[in-house]
């Protein structure tokens, strides 16, 4: 069973409990995410597999996921770039954010922290948890965004508050 530090708005650990309960009463907690960058300065996306449970076959950052209690957000942003795309490369941090998901309309808090790291590839992909990694431009990133494509809610949150993408 997975165990999720419960935080307030300040990022303090307050409790935890397990992932069940953490949605189930809206906790809440902590998310890490990754976006890495090529040598062209170009954002690595993963679309998600169709097989996970949240945002299936969206466009998501280079990898990302929920912080473990004790765990460092920077270990977890390590974890789950092994897991995800089997890659391990430098991050440093970048952002920290409170997030309000509006996604599913529960309005449950999150603190989202966010590394960035330079890697051109290769990676192995978890089939069963990202169907494809692709480096794109913000230009394209936003052409994407204006047909209409699918991007993770935390994903968008995060291009249009640090990158100028809307």
């Amino acid at each position: 069973m997975e165990f999720l530090d419960i935080v307030n708005e300040k990022d303090e650990v307050v409790g935890k409990a397990p992932r069940s309960e953490i949605y189930e009463k809206l906790l809440p907690h902590r998310i890490v995410h990754v976006i890495l960058f090529n040598s062209e300065g170009e954002m690595c996306l993963q679309l998600r597999s169709k097989e996970v449970s949240f945002c299936p076959s969206y466009w998501c950052t280079s990898a990302g996921g929920h912080v473990k209690s004790g765990e460092t957000p920077e270990a977890a942003g390590l974890r789950e770039l092994k897991e995800e795309l089997g890659i391990k490369t430098d991050i440093t941090f970048a952002y920290k954010d409170l997030y309000v998901d509006q996604f599913r309309q529960t309005r449950m808090k999150k603190i989202l922290i966010t590394f960035k790291g330079k890697y051109n590839g290769p990676f192995k992909i978890n089939p069963e948890e990202v169907e494809q990694v692709k480096f794109f431009s913000m230009d394209n990133i936003q052409k994407m965004i204006n047909k209409g494509e699918k991007f993770h809610p935390e994903l968008l949150f995060l291009l249009e508050r640090h990158f100028g993408i809307e």
